[in-house]
């Protein structure tokens, strides 16, 4: 069977999933209100799996899934496979748990919004007026010492004058501290009482919190996942091996363990299996309608790794794809503050997980320790072009700091899946979408404007030939991917670098690298104050 993470769909899952558009597309026509609302989801964007697998007689089946829920129907659709777990039923545990959670934020909210607001009310306005009270004594006091201070400067003043001066400042100030206590002691009932409205509330929360964690606990080890030998685990047990330890929301419930587990329950043997994303993309995503993309890693990847045991699983191909022999970089310049290395495309920038050798790694063994070897920014592993590397601390925090104020101008050569001019783009623009992970499918980033990093480009065209498009980057920061997505993103040019496996089409062609190169670097060093540009030739 595929690798659910790096694949391409077979020609049965291509048309499984053509079949099933086609169906979606009918019931466009429907009046019915259940299919107009089915509809209507799915084209606001939805990823859609299908499964194709091979009963005890070698018949094939093919099953259809959705993540998530749909709409009214929540998960449970004619055309689709049921959830790993239903726990929508109404009468059911959890929606009663939940029932009662809402209604615990409601309390909370009544009695925060009333009670505790009327008491805290209470308490202000009783501890303004005594505050008040106390601020207009002191006031009164000051101005009798400053009055005091004015007769001591006079230099008139006898001893029996001072005598009674000291005196009514003595008085004041034990006349001030009774005032103090007074008002604290008049004051007590109301903080008592607030404290005690507090308390209350403090409890509410803590047994909601305790109730919505009990809750959550009960639904992970009511999800129990089969695998191909026939054996079960709970999200809370699978996790559990994992640095995450608690399952994240919505695990169990995309296409891909909803397909493996249907499958599983009706004695059938996964063949292939194909997830697709249907209707516009959302939550800042990149997703094209139409289009295959690989099982999400924060949910799936423990999900995955136990329901495909027991099954002959392909490996990943692009594993196979950047295991081809590429050459090695290539030094253009070296002084002694830093150089400037030519990085191939499909070599890391700096040491990752596997056993694949780095820039860095590479530099290092050629210049040795002493040079203190350090990659100054870096490249997506399958992006080719310029890369610096400094020669000791002092010039890696000058380059660092060069890079983050913006004083290095980089230029980049692209071409885009599409032809810029039939799709009304300016030819020449900025592009401004903030980015931030996807965590739950790293390295993946998305369009997010509420808490992204700033991210710009500039971008001009140069070229469209065999509907591509040719053109010059220049960002203005540098955030992870900002290149890829700014491309892809509807929100951005809506047209993906070519090869790029990630946020374009997944080809599988070993022959088709990422047309993308980081072609211009240009700067001025701080140390000696020469300005210094360097170039590399466009690979494709």
């Amino acid at each position: 069977m595929n690798n659910p993470f790096d694949y391409i769909p077979d020609a049965a899952c291509d048309e499984a999933f053509r079949v099933l558009a086609l169906r979606i597309e009918a019931l466009k026509k429907s009046s019915r209100p259940e299919d107009i609302s089915l509809c209507r989801e799915l084209e606001a964007g939805k990823m859609l799996g299908v499964l194709i697998a091979e009963d005890a007689e070698g018949k094939r089946h093919t099953l259809h899934a959705f993540s998530g829920q749909l709409g009214d129907t929540g998960f449970h659709h004619p055309d689709f496979v049921g959830p790993v777990f239903d726990y929508l039923n109404p009468n059911g545990h959890f929606k009663t748990k939940e029932a009662d959670i809402s209604r615990q934020n409601a309390d909370i909210s009544r009695f925060e919004n009333g009670t505790l607001s009327d008491i805290r009310k209470e308490y202000e306005r009783a501890k303004e007026r005594l505050d008040a009270e106390v601020s207009a004594f002191k006031e009164k006091c000051r101005l009798s010492k400053k009055e005091r201070q004015a007769k001591r400067a006079e230099g008139n003043v006898n001893d029996e004058e001072l005598a009674a001066m000291i005196r009514q400042s003595q008085f004041e100030k034990a006349e001030l501290h009774r005032l103090k206590k007074k008002v604290a002691a008049e004051l007590a009932p109301y903080e008592s009482k607030l404290k005690e409205a507090e308390a209350i509330l403090d409890a509410m929360k803590e047994k909601r919190r305790s109730d919505s964690e009990d809750l959550q606990k009960w639904l992970f080890n009511s999800f129990r996942l089969l695998n191909a030998h026939g054996e079960s685990k709970n999200l809370s047990e699978i996790f559990a091996e994992t640095p995450l330890r608690i399952p994240p929301s919505g695990a169990g419930e995309c296409c891909a363990p909803k397909l493996l587990q249907d499958a599983y329950l009706k004695g059938l043997k996964p063949i292939s299996m194909a997830e697709y994303w249907y209707g516009r993309p959302k939550g800042g995503e990149v997703r094209v309608h139409g289009r295959h993309y690989p099982a999400c890693r924060g949910k799936c990847l423990p999900v995955l790794s136990w329901m495909l045991q027991g099954l002959d699983i392909e490996p990943p191909i692009n594993s196979e794809i950047r295991s081809i022999t590429h050459k090695e970089p290539e030094i253009i310049f070296e002084n002694q503050w830093f150089c400037v290395v030519d990085k191939p495309s499909g070599m890391l920038s700096v040491p990752g997980k596997g056993s694949a050798v780095s820039v860095q790694e590479w530099l290092q063994e050629k210049y040795g320790p002493d040079r203190q070897v350090k990659m100054v920014h870096r490249l997506d592993q399958d992006t080719s072009g310029l890369l610096i590397a400094s020669f000791g601390p002092l010039p890696f925090r000058l380059l660092q700091t060069m890079f983050a104020m913006r004083r290095v101008k980089k230029t980049y050569i692209a071409v885009l899946e599409g032809n810029y001019e039939s799709k009304g783009i300016d030819h020449r623009g900025r592009i401004e979408l903030p980015l931030s992970p996807d965590w739950l499918d790293r390295p993946r980033q998305r369009v997010d404007y509420e808490e992204g990093k700033p991210a710009s480009t500039d971008y001009e065209f140069i070229s469209v030939s065999d509907g591509r498009s040719r053109v010059m980057f220049h960002p203005l920061t540098g955030r992870t991917h900002q290149l890829r997505v700014h491309s892809a993103s509807e929100m951005g040019l809506g047209m993906p670098i070519v090869g790029d496996r990630l946020y374009g089409m997944n080809t599988g062609k070993a022959s088709e690298r990422l047309l993308l190169h980081a072609h211009k670097i240009e700067f001025t060093f701080p140390i000696d104050g020469q300005n210094y540009s360097f170039e590399s030739p466009v690979p494709f």
